[in-house]
Protein backbone atom coordinates (compact mmCIF):
# COMPACT_ATOMS: atom_id res chain seq x y z
CA UNK A 1 0.00 0.00 0.00
CA UNK A 2 1.49 3.36 -1.42
CA UNK A 3 4.40 1.71 -2.39
CA UNK A 4 7.22 4.61 -3.41
CA UNK A 5 6.29 6.03 -6.78
CA UNK A 6 2.86 4.06 -7.14
CA UNK A 7 0.37 6.73 -7.19
CA UNK A 8 2.87 8.73 -9.74
CA UNK A 9 3.18 5.39 -11.90
CA UNK A 10 -0.96 4.78 -11.69
CA UNK A 11 -1.70 8.25 -12.75
CA UNK A 12 1.20 8.62 -15.94
CA UNK A 13 -0.30 5.23 -17.28
CA UNK A 14 -3.87 5.44 -16.23
CA UNK A 15 -6.48 6.65 -19.43
CA UNK A 16 -9.66 5.03 -17.78
CA UNK A 17 -10.79 6.17 -14.20
CA UNK A 18 -14.07 4.50 -12.78
CA UNK A 19 -15.13 6.63 -10.00
CA UNK A 20 -17.08 4.73 -7.10
CA UNK A 21 -19.13 7.45 -4.85
CA UNK A 22 -19.59 10.03 -7.73
CA UNK A 23 -21.78 12.71 -7.15
CA UNK A 24 -24.19 15.15 -9.52
CA UNK A 25 -23.13 17.74 -6.77
CA UNK A 26 -20.61 20.46 -8.01
CA UNK A 27 -19.70 20.76 -4.55
CA UNK A 28 -19.12 17.36 -3.14
CA UNK A 29 -15.15 16.41 -4.22
CA UNK A 30 -15.75 13.16 -6.21
CA UNK A 31 -18.11 15.85 -8.53
CA UNK A 32 -14.93 18.29 -8.59
CA UNK A 33 -11.78 15.96 -8.71
CA UNK A 34 -13.94 14.38 -11.33
CA UNK A 35 -14.00 16.87 -13.58
CA UNK A 36 -10.43 18.06 -12.84
CA UNK A 37 -8.74 14.24 -14.33
CA UNK A 38 -11.66 14.68 -17.39
CA UNK A 39 -9.74 18.32 -18.38
CA UNK A 40 -6.34 16.57 -18.07
CA UNK A 41 -7.42 13.69 -20.57
CA UNK A 42 -8.97 11.34 -18.26
CA UNK A 43 -11.62 9.04 -19.16
CA UNK A 44 -14.35 9.25 -15.99
CA UNK A 45 -16.69 6.41 -15.35
CA UNK A 46 -19.23 7.37 -13.00
CA UNK A 47 -20.34 4.30 -10.51
CA UNK A 48 -23.37 4.93 -8.03
CA UNK A 49 -26.32 3.07 -7.54
CA UNK A 50 -28.48 6.33 -7.20
CA UNK A 51 -27.82 7.65 -10.42
CA UNK A 52 -29.24 4.57 -11.89
CA UNK A 53 -27.79 4.98 -15.52
CA UNK A 54 -27.73 8.85 -15.90
CA UNK A 55 -25.33 9.91 -18.74
CA UNK A 56 -22.56 11.73 -17.00
CA UNK A 57 -20.68 13.99 -19.64
CA UNK A 58 -21.23 10.97 -22.40
CA UNK A 59 -20.64 8.13 -19.92
CA UNK A 60 -23.55 6.33 -18.38
CA UNK A 61 -23.39 6.06 -14.66
CA UNK A 62 -22.90 2.18 -13.25
CA UNK A 63 -24.78 0.44 -10.33
CA UNK A 64 -21.24 -1.03 -9.48
CA UNK A 65 -17.94 -1.67 -10.82
CA UNK A 66 -19.53 -5.42 -11.75
CA UNK A 67 -21.64 -3.71 -14.13
CA UNK A 68 -19.13 -1.94 -16.23
CA UNK A 69 -18.67 -3.43 -19.51
CA UNK A 70 -15.83 -5.23 -20.03
CA UNK A 71 -14.52 -3.43 -23.25
CA UNK A 72 -13.93 -0.54 -20.29
CA UNK A 73 -10.55 -1.34 -19.41
CA UNK A 74 -10.48 0.42 -16.42
CA UNK A 75 -6.99 1.47 -14.67
CA UNK A 76 -7.70 2.95 -11.54
CA UNK A 77 -10.56 2.77 -9.18
CA UNK A 78 -11.03 6.24 -7.60
CA UNK A 79 -13.19 5.95 -4.07
CA UNK A 80 -15.17 8.12 -2.59
CA UNK A 81 -17.09 6.21 -0.17
CA UNK A 82 -17.18 6.69 3.80
CA UNK A 83 -15.10 3.92 5.66
CA UNK A 84 -17.98 2.12 6.89
CA UNK A 85 -18.96 1.50 2.68
CA UNK A 86 -15.65 0.50 2.17
CA UNK A 87 -15.66 -3.31 2.66
CA UNK A 88 -18.63 -3.72 -0.27
CA UNK A 89 -16.79 -1.19 -2.29
CA UNK A 90 -13.76 -4.03 -2.06
CA UNK A 91 -15.95 -6.56 -2.55
CA UNK A 92 -17.06 -5.45 -5.76
CA UNK A 93 -13.15 -4.74 -6.70
CA UNK A 94 -12.63 -7.98 -6.27
CA UNK A 95 -15.63 -9.33 -8.32
CA UNK A 96 -14.83 -7.05 -11.01
CA UNK A 97 -10.85 -7.86 -11.51
CA UNK A 98 -10.01 -4.46 -10.36
CA UNK A 99 -5.98 -3.54 -10.71
CA UNK A 100 -5.41 -0.84 -9.08
CA UNK A 101 -8.07 0.75 -6.18
CA UNK A 102 -7.22 4.17 -5.19
CA UNK A 103 -8.78 5.19 -1.93
CA UNK A 104 -8.81 9.14 -1.27
CA UNK A 105 -7.96 11.21 1.82
CA UNK A 106 -9.45 10.31 5.16
CA UNK A 107 -11.24 7.77 4.78
CA UNK A 108 -10.93 5.71 8.07
CA UNK A 109 -11.04 1.85 7.21
CA UNK A 110 -7.20 1.25 6.40
CA UNK A 111 -8.59 -2.77 6.91
CA UNK A 112 -10.45 -2.88 3.52
CA UNK A 113 -7.50 -1.04 2.15
CA UNK A 114 -5.25 -3.94 2.93
CA UNK A 115 -7.74 -6.76 1.98
CA UNK A 116 -7.80 -5.25 -1.63
CA UNK A 117 -3.90 -5.21 -1.57
CA UNK A 118 -4.46 -8.85 -0.08
CA UNK A 119 -6.27 -9.98 -3.64
CA UNK A 120 -3.76 -8.60 -5.60
CA UNK A 121 -5.04 -4.67 -6.30
CA UNK A 122 -2.31 -1.95 -6.02
CA UNK A 123 -3.46 0.03 -3.75
CA UNK A 124 -2.92 4.06 -2.77
CA UNK A 125 -4.88 5.01 0.27
CA UNK A 126 -5.16 8.13 1.86
CA UNK A 127 -4.90 10.53 -1.24
CA UNK A 128 -6.41 12.54 -3.33
CA UNK A 129 -5.43 11.82 -7.08
CA UNK A 130 -6.17 15.76 -8.47
CA UNK A 131 -3.39 16.74 -5.79
CA UNK A 132 -1.46 13.89 -7.07
CA UNK A 133 -1.78 14.63 -10.35
CA UNK A 134 -0.90 18.64 -10.14
CA UNK A 135 2.01 17.92 -8.05
CA UNK A 136 2.70 15.07 -10.66
CA UNK A 137 2.41 17.96 -13.36
CA UNK A 138 4.34 20.63 -11.27
CA UNK A 139 7.36 18.15 -10.88
CA UNK A 140 7.63 17.43 -14.68
CA UNK A 141 7.79 21.25 -15.58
Amino acid sequence: MNERGLAEELLSSARVIAVFGYSLDPTRPSNSVSRYLRSQGFRIVPVNPLLRGAPIDGEPAYDRLVDVPTDISVDIVDVFRRGEFLDAVVDDAIAAHVRAIWFQLGLQNVAAARRAEAAGMRVVWDRCTAIEHRRLRAAAR
